[in-house]
């Protein structure tokens, strides 16, 4: 079996890095309210304005990466995310909490788009592994975060919260050393793939449109599941709250692997074919967790789901970095953007519908997304498709 480069596996751990350090701030908003003597309104105002800045800030350093790359953004922004949630265990004034809140956004939305093309390009013919081996890296780091900020903020001391700033700099580190190997690797490829093709990449954005669309179902079914599952378990059937959270860390657990084999399956199957699947089991999945009148039924109703969840994502961001052949990092940016942001900021609006209906009604809109994902995948050209049809223009036009 064909492996992936090695230097994939250090680009993953970069990536948990940021997002080891986004997922703690969640974890550290009880310590926030007691320091700050916090409303849940301007805590939560904390969350909302680290993912929202990260998303928004991704495409942006995406389109710059194209025009001009600096690879050296990606081992900034571990330094910046890591540093940021280090100093919040030394600050007390909310004014400061909220600036480094953002601040560990923008690392994240920093290294994103450099690291993710990096991914891909050293993924060679294995894309799909490479991409799910990076997106692990992500997954295995929000579910650490909140674990190790816990521990520092409740059990130890918040300024043990300096082992953020601490492994983040070692990550950043071995990046760096290593970025001028992967340079020079990524020009050759990319000069023997030109050859090859005698052409030039070009862009399909009513493609790439399509995608986006099917990235949102993704992000509301995601972030309506980050946020309502646990209430779901406690409000409607009827579990400690610690049963609650288990759910979660089930579904996450089970996403780290469910992600890599997706990307694994996408090399050889097709990404379109796995992005429809994932969609298509996402709908009974989800409607099946939503409709569970019992605990057991809901947690085996969590492995298809899982599934449908994360399977998706290697191939969303591949696809996105196809459609948008000449700005992959701007494509990069803009498909880990909308994985969160959009979502993110649906999940007020679900959270009124369940304060006026009842949360298991508000849950149907788990499937009815996934419904509305599973339709728009079935417009999505495969690359295979694109490439012809970019011939075809071609020709016509000489």
């Amino acid at each position: 079996m064909q492996k992936i480069d090695s230097r994939v596996y250090l680009l993953s751990c970069g990536h948990f890095s940021v997002d080891w350090a986004q997922g703690a701030i969640p974890a550290l908003l009880p310590y926030f309210i007691s320091v700050c003597h916090l409303s849940y309104q301007a805590a939560g105002t904390l969350i909302f304005a680290n993912i929202l800045l990260s998303s928004l800030l991704q495409p942006i350093f995406g389109y710059y990466a194209d025009k001009v790359s600096r690879p050296w953004f990606a081992p900034l922004g571990l330094i910046v995310s890591g540093f940021a949630v280090a100093a919040m265990g030394f600050v007390s004034d909310y004014a400061v909490i909220f600036a480094l809140s953002m601040l560990s956004g923008t690392g994240s939305a920093i290294y994103h788009p450099e690291a993710a093309r990096m991914a891909s390009g050293l993924g060679g013919p294995l894309k799909g592994r490479a991409m799910g081996t990076f997106a692990v890296g992500g997954n295995a780091g929000f579910a650490a975060g909140p674990a190790v900020a816990g521990f520092c903020a409740y059990v130890f001391d918040p300024k043990a919260l300096i082992v953020f700033a601490l492994v983040n700099l070692f990550f950043a580190l071995l990046l760096h050393a290593r970025l001028g190997s992967i340079l020079r690797d990524l020009k050759t490829q990319g000069a023997k793939i030109s050859a090859a093709k005698a052409e030039q990449p070009c862009n399909e954005w009513s493609s790439f449109g399509r995608l986006c669309v099917v990235i949102f179902c993704r992000s509301v079914v995601f972030s309506v599941c980050n946020a309502f599952i646990p209430l779901y378990w406690i409000g409607v059937l009827k579990t400690e709250p610690s049963s609650a959270s288990l759910a979660i860390t089930f579904m996450w657990a089970l996403g780290a692997v469910f992600t890599y084999f997706g990307g694994f399956f996408s090399d050889r199957g097709g990404f379109v074919r796995v992005l429809r699947l994932s969609f298509i089991v996402m709908i009974p999945a989800m409607a099946l967790i939503a409709n569970s009148p019992n605990v057991p039924l809901a947690v085996l109703a969590i492995i298809p789901a899982s599934f449908g969840l994360f399977a998706c994502y290697s191939p969303m961001v591949i696809l996105g970095q196809t459609y948008l052949a000449k700005n992959i990092a701007f494509a990069s940016g803009v498909t880990f953007g909308l994985n969160t942001t959009i979502g993110g900021m649906l999940s007020p609006l679900v959270g009124r519908l369940a304060d006026n209906c009842g949360i298991q009604a508000a849950l149907q809109v788990l499937w009815i997304a996934a419904l509305i994902g599973a339709i728009a995948s079935l417009t999505l050209k495969t690359p295979a498709a694109l490439k012809k049809a970019r011939g075809a223009t071609k020709r016509k036009a000489s």
